[in-house]
């Protein structure tokens, strides 16, 4: 890596430190929604972690978490903020379908949309909301799965996937029963995300909720959805709103 790539690259994990570390009220928010699913010594797994601020929050519940994160510069960030906490294991691996290695596309300076999906570029470019957004480094990382990283660190109470239109992938790579979980999905890719609903319901999920971008509040405050009622949702949000993640649990939900 040259001169300019090491800035750009700082500049990038330093702007994303700031963002999601710098404020107070939205960690109360996330505590609150992450507490529904996360309780004192239960195992998480942050899947796509970037900087840790969701490590922060389910360490704030009294959880143990796994952090995965394949990007290099991410994966120092998150040793220099959590490698002396013996509650968090640190992997430097992408996860998907199988294991081996894949070629991720970094995004320099916003490092936290970097992604392992040709299609998710694709899908990306010239789209509203997605203005300058560019992948210029590549960058070979092993790949595990959720099934492998189970059998080593134990069997999770949450799995929480944010790995940018990699996640039905990822979600391939679990056989294995868990209470809950969320992914990711964009707009631009409503179909990817139809997709992801339709493997948690394979995989024995019956309910569903949603939060829209970073608010940390769930869309259906009443009542939980069914996955055809989620994935109508979906179909019908605006293309403005963009993101946000997609809720499922195995069990009758004990909140509203």
């Amino acid at each position: 890596m040259n001169l300019i790539d090491e800035w750009r690259t700082l500049r990038g994990v330093v702007r994303s430190l700031r963002i999601y570390y710098g404020n107070r009220a939205r960690r109360g928010d996330m505590d609150r929604l992450y507490g529904h699913f996360v309780k004192p010594g239960d195992l998480v797994f942050d899947v796509g972690a970037h900087v840790g601020d969701r490590i922060a929050s389910f360490r704030r519940l009294g959880a143990r978490v796994v952090a995965v994160e394949p990007q290099p510069a991410l994966a120092r960030t998150l040793k220099l903020l959590y490698g002396r906490d013996r509650a968090v294991a640190l992997e430097a691996v992408a996860v998907g379908r199988t294991a081996g290695e894949i070629e991720l596309k970094v995004n320099v300076a916003n490092p936290t949309v970097s992604t392992a999906s040709d299609a998710f570029i694709k899908a990306a470019d010239g789209a509203p909301g997605w203005e300058g957004q560019h992948w210029t480094k590549t960058v070979r990382v092993p790949v595990s799965t959720l099934d492998a990283l189970i059998e080593r660190h134990g069997s999770p109470s949450f799995i929480k996937l944010d790995v940018e239109g990699f996640e039905v992938e990822a979600l391939h790579g679990l056989t294995r029963p868990v209470p809950a979980l969320s992914f990711e999905f964009t707009t631009i890719q409503r179909d990817l995300a139809q997709a992801g609903i339709e493997r948690c319901a394979a995989l024995g999920f019956s309910f569903f909720n949603a939060a829209l971008g970073e608010s940390q509040a769930f869309a259906h405050t009443a009542e939980w959805q069914d996955a055809q009622g989620i994935a109508a949702w979906l179909a019908a949000l605006p293309m403005n709103a963009n993101s946000g993640d997609i809720y499922a649990l195995r069990n009758f939900p004990e909140i509203t």
